[in-house]
């Protein structure tokens, strides 16, 4: 089976690409082989369309929180929800989101899903610095519209899994210290220092997950120089898909529990 770990935004351009880590999982190991980049939604979607074995980690969230669609009124089916977000359109989901914000008390603004809490990931209401709201309204209906399974949420073709990832969670569990800024200012010594302690770790299985990554010398020279993160959340994803895969046959080591409409952030 293949797997990609994809590196998700919202508005993909030359500049900022939709970056996916290509490989394979052998002998209890994952073996990067390359990088794919998608500049503009036409080749996302393509891939999308690749033929299975294969899964994927994509890196925006799968759903919605339940309280935030019961308030609006919406759709409580996850692919009824998604097609009509896609019908509202960015400008009116916006706007549905924003009302739905301030009409909550000072402090408690946000709804999160239940797997953010563990993930500690930004509720999916939240529109910048990230924009994970605009990035469930770009990816879940092209996920939906591309026939994909999704686990516990929506049956689709079965050689093609797609699974929510969150990179951020395991690059946390091996070091606290930031490693990635979009501002090329911000590309410090030390946020390099921290992407090379990530790879170290990875490259060893001395992370959370424990399946070591096999890399080439030219793949690690350009995680750790791109300052953005990108690549290297792309293989941080990939490395969660692997993990996945290991636990296929015990719904891809999802909880049994979890809320289909709302999704679930796969290792969390």
């Amino acid at each position: 089976m293949r797997l990609y770990g994809v590196d998700f935004t919202s508005a993909p351009r030359r500049r900022k690409t939709i970056t996916i880590a290509c490989g394979v999982l052998k002998d209890g190991r994952v073996r990067l082989e390359d990088f794919e980049h998608c500049a503009d939604w036409p080749r996302f979607e393509h891939f999308l369309h690749t033929p299975g074995p294969w899964c994927g980690a994509f890196d925006f969230p799968f759903g919605l929180p339940r309280e935030l669609v019961h308030t609006l009124g919406w759709p409580t089916d996850w692919a009824a929800l998604v097609a009509h977000v896609a019908a509202l359109g960015k400008e009116n989901f916006r706007a549905a989101l924003n009302a739905a914000r301030e009409a909550r008390p000072a402090g408690q603004r946000y709804v999160h899903r239940q797997t953010d809490i563990p993930a500690r990931s930004h509720s999916p209401m939240k529109l910048v610095n990230p924009p994970v709201g605009l990035m469930f309204l770009a990816g879940a209906p092209r996920l939906l519209a591309a026939g994909l399974h999704l686990p516990g949420m929506h049956a689709g073709d079965g050689d093609r899994v797609a699974l929510e990832a969150y990179p951020g969670l395991l690059a946390r569990a091996i070091t606290k210290a930031s490693y990635k800024n979009d501002n090329a200012t911000k590309h410090t010594p030390a946020r390099q220092l921290a992407r090379s302690q990530i790879v170290e770790a990875l490259r060893a299985g001395s992370h959370p997950l424990g399946l070591p990554l096999e890399t080439t010398a030219p793949q690690v020279a350009a995680i750790l120089e791109e300052g953005s993160g990108d690549l290297l959340d792309a293989t941080l994803a990939l490395v969660q898909a692997a993990w996945a895969t290991q636990r296929a046959g015990a719904r891809w080591g999802l909880p049994e529990d979890f809320d289909p409409l709302e999704g679930w952030i796969v290792t969390a």
